[in-house]
């Protein structure tokens, strides 16, 4: 059986609808496997999202993929929401491998020396996403306790854009409906969020099902007057394509969220707010360093300017506000960026730790640039995240 196939039979089991049944049936496949995937310590991942943000992968089955994949860790990170890290906990004690816990959300920078600036945050100025690593199990139900009225404030603005989709999409004959089609994707009732992606998945589901099969790509670009570059011409016009919603979704991503979007006002708590909550919990507060780029790795960002113009003057920033460290993704920068992050985290004393921005069935749990010396560092880092989570 194709291994795509296989893996997609066995993710039927791992998605199941609770937690129970998808640790039990974990517990199940792992009991009677007939050979143990090819260990790869060389790797790590920290930034592997699950259906409680947007994923195709529940908490259990994140952590059996990536355990296929040859890692001996795994980390959740979820957009304002904790409510799969239990589960993700449980999964990688059945499966046998380490696990770290975190979350991520955007914070106002109004407060702080960044005010105004465009960080980390491709759609808005001001705002900035933040990385909480290493969140114990005892500080799970305070996060929840903070980040749920705030996914209830980012889901009037859902609402908003929703409503900025169908109006863009009125000529086309598509139109969404928030509480039918955008939040029974999401594991909203179960304390997990609704993002940009959820909405665009579902007016990306509307336009699949109005367009001929293996004719996504002419629809895209001859009805909705959308360009599309040769990779995704290619990926959309294949009508067995298995990813074929993502690879959508990643399309309308990048040219349709400047012409959707709301800004995030209540929704984002104030930096310094971040900062003491994460201490209270006993976690790791980083800062996602995105860069400036160039070309997107997954294809949903367009080449834009960040924060490389006054890096020095972040790491400043973080260090004065009592951030502790900093998360980057080798795979999306230049050699010359990560040289200069790397540096300015060891002047600044900043922990560094690593992981690749898991959200598609397309994306591999493997960041191949950590075989590289240079790297090595973070997969130790990840075993740090993991031995200060332990509990009994």
């Amino acid at each position: 059986m194709d291994k795509f196939v296989e893996r997609q039979e066995v993710l039927k089991l791992l998605n199941a609808p609770t937690p129970e049944e998808r640790l039990a049936n974990l517990a199940i496949l792992l009991g009677s496997e007939k050979e143990k995937p090819e260990v790869k310590p060389q790797f790590a991942n920290n930034h592997i999202h699950t259906i409680y943000s947007f994923s195709p992968y529940s908490p259990t089955a994140a952590v059996y993929c990536a355990r296929d994949e040859g890692l001996q860790t795994a980390g959740i990170m979820d957009h304002d929401s904790i409510a799969g890290a239990e589960e993700f906990r449980k999964a990688g004690k059945i499966a046998g491998i380490g696990t770290t816990c975190g979350m991520e959300c955007r914070v106002d920078l109004s407060a702080t020396k960044m005010a105004g600036r465009k960080l980390n945050n491709p759609d808005q100025a001001g705002i900035c996403y933040m990385a909480i690593h290493s969140i114990p199990a005892t500080g799970f139900r305070r996060l929840d306790e903070v980040f749920a009225p705030l996914r209830e404030k980012r889901n009037l603005r859902n609402r908003k854009m929703v409503a900025n989709i169908n109006e863009l999409m009125k000529p086309y004959g598509i139109a969404i409906d928030f509480d039918r089609d955008v939040v029974p994707i999401s594991q909203f009732t179960k304390g997990g969020s609704i993002t940009e992606r959820h909405l665009l998945c579902a007016l990306s589901q509307k336009i699949l099902c109005k367009a001929p099969k293996g004719g996504c790509a002419d629809f895209v670009e001859k009805e909705l007057g959308i360009t599309l570059n040769d990779t995704a011409r290619v990926r959309l016009s294949d009508p067995e394509n298995p990813h074929l919603i993502y690879d959508l979704l990643g399309v309308m991503k990048a040219e349709l969220v400047s012409k959707i979007y709301v800004p995030a006002t209540d929704e984002c708590m104030p930096f310094a707010e971040l900062v003491k909550l994460a201490d209270e919990v006993g976690a790791i507060l980083c800062y996602p360093y995105l860069g400036d780029v160039t070309n997107s790795v997954t294809g949903d960002k367009k080449a834009a300017k960040f924060e490389d113009d006054f890096l020095d003057e972040l790491f400043e920033m973080l260090k004065e506000e009592g951030v502790h460290g900093v998360t980057y993704m080798p795979a999306r920068n230049t050699e010359e960026q990560i040289d200069r992050l790397q540096k300015l985290c060891r002047d600044y004393g900043m922990t560094e730790i690593s992981g690749e921005d898991v959200n598609s069935s397309r994306q591999s749990m493997i960041c191949k640039q950590l075989e590289e010396p240079r790297f090595k560092h973070l997969v130790d880092a990840t075993w740090k995240l993991i031995e200060r989570e332990k509990v009994d």
